[in-house]
């Protein structure tokens, strides 16, 4: 319910809004010998492409979650309002 105020205040506000929150993501470290670097340096595309399709996958399923929000709270509103 939090995010979806803090939603409707950063799209309806002039203002940029500066989030407060740490994130609590682990450091990043160089891997020793992954599969992800060859010996002579050079990186695998698939690895990159089949990384940028889980996030792309990540960021659909957000915006998929909104959209349903979104028109559950149109129904709700409207559902309210007819009575």
């Amino acid at each position: 319910m939090l995010l979806i105020i803090r939603w409707f205040i950063t799209g309806m506000s002039a203002e940029k809004i500066i989030s407060q929150e740490v994130n609590d993501l682990p450091p990043l470290a160089t891997p020793e010998k992954s599969g992800e670097v060859s010996s002579v340096g050079r990186v695998d595309i698939n690895i990159l492409l089949n990384r940028d399709r889980k996030v792309k996958e990540k960021e659909t399923l957000t915006n998929l979650v909104f959209v349903g929000l979104t028109l559950s709270l149109i129904f709700v509103v409207g559902l309210i309002l007819s009575f």
